[in-house]
């Protein structure tokens, strides 16, 4: 008996050490390859979205794996990368178009303040204040410059992933199910779970974004917007955001309008923001929950909140997931080991 305990302790002691060895070389790796996270997720993220005609192409279809791979990749990047770039470049042309202008806005922004002190009774900012902004401007070609060139890092890197991914798709999720210590239902509902919220997030959130854009750039060139063009894009970059969502973009409008006395333009603004902008967002979202799976308001906004925290702007996408997620997993927990214990003490009573 002794002996035995003594095997006994000696395999939890050996299992132990080797966990700590994994865990610490698995940190170890984390942090040297933290810059590619972004990278890893969106692969992930794109693999869920593309792994089922990935699978259709080369087991019905019957074409070569690499063929079939390209074919997704490209299609992906002229479907989804390639609009967030245009916006991107809009936005960016007009920052360096400030940056070179940078002492004609900020005078600007002195008269709209001293307007908005004239007719309301306060100011955005006095003029020391908006002084204080000209170096912060000139320091952000800089920015744009390293953040254009990790962004293409990014993304290079992040296609490098996915192909391999796409290539050895049925291999991985084998080898990931073979892994996982869980009984393969378990498996099956993290699975599921992952799948539907990454559809929900990665479809769902740009999707909505995109309508709201393109009703909000509607409105802009009814109510005579300058540069509507520009507000379209900052309007579908902010709808993504979560709260205040695209009111971010047609609440300075009307302000901007109010401040220039053409409060008229300035109350239709605000009326067409939170009254047809605003029931877009509404509308679609409670529809395309229903069709990409039925995930609940505060998981999404939470789950955004510490998503962007903790990854950035793929945290739209992974927030959500993780925090629905979390709760997957305390379902999976119930059932792997508290069913299991009120299963025996069950039996231990009859």
């Amino acid at each position: 008996m002794n002996n035995s305990q003594h095997t006994l302790d000696q395999n939890i002691l050996r299992q132990v050490f080797f966990i700590l060895i994994i865990l610490a070389l698995g940190l170890l790796l984390f942090f040297e390859l933290s810059f590619f996270i972004p990278a890893v997720l969106g692969s992930l993220t794109l693999y869920i979205l593309m792994r089922a005609r990935m699978h259709y192409l080369t087991e019905v279809k019957k074409w070569s794996k690499p063929k079939a791979a390209w074919l997704l990749m490209i299609l992906s990047f002229l479907i989804i990368l390639l609009p967030f770039g245009i916006l991107a470049n809009l936005l960016t042309s007009k920052i360096i178009y400030a940056v070179e202008h940078s002492s004609q806005i900020l005078d600007s922004l002195k008269n709209f303040s001293n307007e908005l002190k004239t007719r309301f009774g306060f100011a955005i900012a006095d003029d020391t204040t908006i002084n204080e902004i000209g170096p912060f401007i000139r320091k952000i070609i800089p920015q744009i410059l390293s953040i254009t060139v990790n962004t293409i890092s990014i993304i290079g890197v992040l296609y490098f992933v996915l192909y391999f991914m796409l290539i050895y798709s049925r291999i991985m999720e084998d080898k990931l199910y073979e892994y996982i210590p869980l009984k393969d239902s378990n498996v099956d509902l993290i699975a599921k779970d992952i799948d539907t919220t990454v559809r929900a997030s990665a479809v769902g959130i740009p999707f909505i974004a995109l309508i709201q854009g393109v009703v909000g750039l509607l409105g802009y060139l009814l109510i005579g917007v300058q540069d509507p063009f520009l507000w379209f894009a900052i309007t579908c970059i902010t709808a993504m955001l979560p709260v205040v969502g695209a009111a971010l973009a047609y609440v300075p409008l009307a302000i901007i309008f109010f401040a220039e006395g053409r409060n008229l333009q300035g109350g239709i603004m605000l009326i067409y923001g939170f009254g047809v902008i605003g029931l877009v967002d509404h509308l679609f979202r409670f529809i395309l929950n229903k069709k990409l799976g039925n995930i609940h308001p505060l998981i999404t906004v939470f789950g955004v909140i510490a998503g962007i925290g903790m990854f950035g702007f793929i945290g739209l996408i992974f927030g959500p997931m993780l925090l629905s997620l979390f709760i997957v997993l305390l379902k999976v927990y119930s059932n792997e080991f508290l069913s299991k214990k009120r299963e025996s003490k069950r039996a231990n009573v009859t």
